[in-house]
């Protein structure tokens, strides 16, 4: 585990103090290396309240027993708001690319990963990452931060008819301004420069609606981006792995293969 950040870390505020006391008092990132054309940076779950270990770690070391190198990422959460967590998913993304040579993958084949409002965070940065939220801190910010692909686990995608409102609320406000719920409904931003897509998500997820998960879809098929998309017709909100939902727990495998398709092994 290393600093996200090195001295500057921009919208820090000493007086916020984390909710989980156990967890970092600054973004961290923990490489899991292994052996891969490509890495995985992860950004766990947890309605940006909180970050699950399962969607973090749980993720991270599966990866290492495929031999894929990935990348865990404690970001900002409450009290913080935007644009604190995307500007660590942005850091993320710069930092990993700094670190390819030392790693030894590709510095080109670089994908992000979230589930539910990690999720959100990664397509956040899969559509936004152009946008500047921060001023340069060192040598490590010049570099893109644009991700060559996205993985998205029942994702965080809309903030009106099918929002989930803790995310929403921890994000940018229970209250929050019609442009600024525009903004992060981010459906509405894909282009033709958004990256290629792994999506998964279940029928019956009561907590994020899979209508998420569609509307992104169905905006990256208008952009003609390339995607695959798994909808499973059973299992709770945050399964992770879905170890105890053996037919969901097939996106794994799916994953893997996809992975492959797009020579990240």
């Amino acid at each position: 585990m290393e600093n996200l950040w090195n001295e500057v870390i921009p919208y820090w505020n000493d007086e916020f103090i984390e909710a989980d006391e156990t967890a970092p008092r600054k973004p961290t990132i923990t490489a899991y290396p292994a052996s891969s054309n490509g890495a995985v940076i992860i950004f766990p779950g947890g309605g940006y309240a909180m970050r699950a270990e399962h969607e973090g770690a749980g993720y991270a070391e599966w990866f290492q027993s495929i031999g894929i190198t990935s990348f865990v990422v404690d970001y900002r959460v409450a009290p913080y708001k935007h644009p604190a967590p995307m500007c660590d998913a942005q850091r993320a993304v710069r930092l990993v690319r700094s670190m390819s040579d030392k790693y030894g993958f590709d510095n080109n084949k670089i994908a992000v990963m979230g589930s539910s409002a990690g999720g959100h965070l990664a397509a956040c940065l899969s559509v936004h990452y152009m946008d500047k939220f921060y001023e340069s801190t060192d040598d490590i910010d010049s570099a893109d931060c644009r991700p060559n692909a996205a993985i998205l686990c029942y994702p965080v995608i809309d903030m009106f008819e099918y929002r989930h409102d803790g995310s929403r609320q921890n994000i940018i406000g229970e209250r929050a301004f019609g442009e600024d719920k525009e903004y992060m409904s981010l459906y509405k931003h894909v282009t033709r420069e958004t990256p290629q897509t792994f999506i998964w998500h279940t029928a019956e997820d009561s907590t994020v609606p899979v209508e998420n998960s569609l509307l992104y879809a169905g905006a990256l098929s208008a952009a003609h981006i390339p995607f695959e998309l798994h909808i499973y017709p059973f299992g709770h909100h945050g399964l992770g792995l879905a170890s105890e939902v053996p037919h969901t727990a097939q996106w794994a495998a799916s994953l893997e293969s996809w992975l492959k398709l797009i020579k990240f092994v």
